[in-house]
């Protein structure tokens, strides 16, 4: 089951777009519901007035469960709400219930975060998969959404779990970012041995970089700043594969990329 929430845990709509793009693109239909009652602030979470076959109604803010087939003989499941305000453990709990109605045994939660990257290189995606006997990421300490809740109570109660967090460069705003979407779903495709289809959000993604590189073009300081970004990531990246070679070839690395660096920060300047 893929699970992903609006809101704090879903920069550029990465996440919850993954799962409209699959419905929109597979046969899929809702199959049950969790009720708004007594989990959100309608104040943060507004209900939407809107008119349905020339009548005004009101959509309360709920949470969708959708049973969608990807191939044949491979089904999932997919849940996608805005994150609850109030009453989160309860909240996970229904939603675990209704993932054991279904009989699912793996529950996949998806996060987007803003985050210091440049959109001209491949963003930073993150994977952390736990069976039942496992404990909380001890690297990090801080605020939670309620992904990493539920994947923690799914964990504790002996599902299978994988976490799924993608990183959206944070000077782009708060625009959609296909780029994101396209990579979680690459890496669903890899997690369930699917090729899913991607539609258009490659033409999108390409869009939404050229559109980046006409922002950071147009501001010096903008462009100064990607550059570092771009610097850091190249290093970061340098420092994993120097971990996977032997000494003679490191150092070969390593001297191409201070090489490879040195002249792009000679570059021209605006």
């Amino acid at each position: 089951m893929l699970c992903a929430f609006e809101g704090w845990n879903d920069a550029g709509q990465a996440v919850t777009n993954v799962i409209h793009h699959l419905v929109s693109r597979y046969d899929g239909r809702e199959v049950r519901h969790i009720r708004c009652d007594g989990y959100y602030d309608y104040q943060a979470v507004r209900p939407m007035a809107c008119s349905v076959t020339g009548r005004r109604k009101i959509l309360w803010p709920q949470t969708t469960f959708y049973e969608i087939t990807v191939a044949p003989g491979v089904r999932i499941f997919a849940q996608i709400a805005p994150e609850p305000n109030y009453r989160w453990q309860e909240y996970c709990r229904q939603s675990l219930r209704i993932a054991e109605e279904f009989d699912v045994d793996h529950i996949v939660t998806m996060g987007a975060m803003f985050a210091d990257c440049p959109h001209t290189r491949p963003l930073p995606l993150d994977q952390s998969d736990r069976g039942c006997q496992c404990d909380m990421d001890r690297e990090y300490n801080g605020p939670v959404g309620i992904p990493t809740v539920l994947d923690d109570m799914a964990c504790s109660q002996g599902w299978d779990t994988t976490s799924l967090w993608v990183s959206v460069p944070q000077y782009l705003g708060g625009d959609e970012c296909a780029q994101a979407t396209l990579q979680i779903l690459d890496r669903l495709s890899v997690l369930l041995g699917v090729d899913l289809d991607v539609g258009d959000l490659p033409d999108r993604a390409n869009q939404w970089k050229a559109q980046a590189s006409v922002l950071t073009r147009c501001n010096d300081e903008l462009s100064s700043y990607v550059r570092n970004l771009e610097r850091e990531y190249d290093l970061a990246k340098v420092a994993h594969d120097v971990a996977d070679l032997g000494a003679p070839q490191a150092e070969q690395l390593v001297r191409e990329t201070e090489e490879y660096l040195s002249n792009m920060g000679d570059g021209p300047r605006r």
